[in-house]
């Protein structure tokens, strides 16, 4: 099987290849220098069979590849590859891509459908804050971006939600949701 690089393949492959203790230190001890399988289970205390075995799992993803040196196999780390697959599958723009096509928004229309009644009112606010701040975001949509209102038009607006008007306007603008000027007549959207 020939050895896979870049993008052929998979983060969980990478993963599944790193995924072993013995095989992080077949990479450690490759990383000092190319060795064969003998001096290689040799230094980890390992079975020969063993070691072939972890260094297959590696050459597979292509972070080691092996050349014949008489009668032996001697292996090299790809440090490069190895370096090149972490960035890839690890990059921050990457990470995003692993959720897949899992459901984001779950959690929070748990909530909702547990601390709101059939028209949508809020029937208590949670104790915990992680919850409490999926309510307070959900009043974002009755808020136009660019738009500013007064605090009469707040509290109207909030009162869909949940009677206690003050406590959703504090929070809207103690939690960076909502901005206010310094006499807390004007509110508008905080924009990215």
């Amino acid at each position: 099987m020939p050895a896979a690089h870049g993008t052929d393949i998979t983060l969980l492959d990478f993963f599944k290849a790193l995924a072993d203790a013995n095989r992080l230190k077949l990479i450690g001890v490759l990383a000092h220098e190319p060795r064969s399988v003998e001096d290689l289970a040799a230094a980890l205390d390992l079975d020969s069979s063993t070691v072939s075995h972890h260094l297959k799992r590696l050459a597979r993803v292509g972070l080691v590849s092996a050349r014949a040196e008489g009668p032996y196999s001697v292996y090299t780390l790809d440090l490069e590859a190895l370096q090149s697959m972490a960035r890839e599958h690890l990059a921050e723009e990457a990470l995003p891509r692993l959720a897949g096509d899992a459901d984001l928004g779950a959690g929070d229309r748990k909530v909702l459908a547990t601390f709101t009644d059939e028209s949508g009112r809020f029937t208590a606010f949670p104790s915990q804050r992680k919850k409490y701040l999926v309510l307070v975001r959900h009043t974002l949509q009755a808020f136009e971006p660019g738009e500013v209102y007064d605090e009469a038009q707040v509290n109207e607006r909030l009162a869909r939600f949940h009677d206690d008007t003050a406590r959703l306007r504090r929070s809207l603008v103690d939690l960076g949701y909502m901005r206010r000027d310094r006499d807390g007549g004007r509110y508008w959207l905080e924009t990215a």
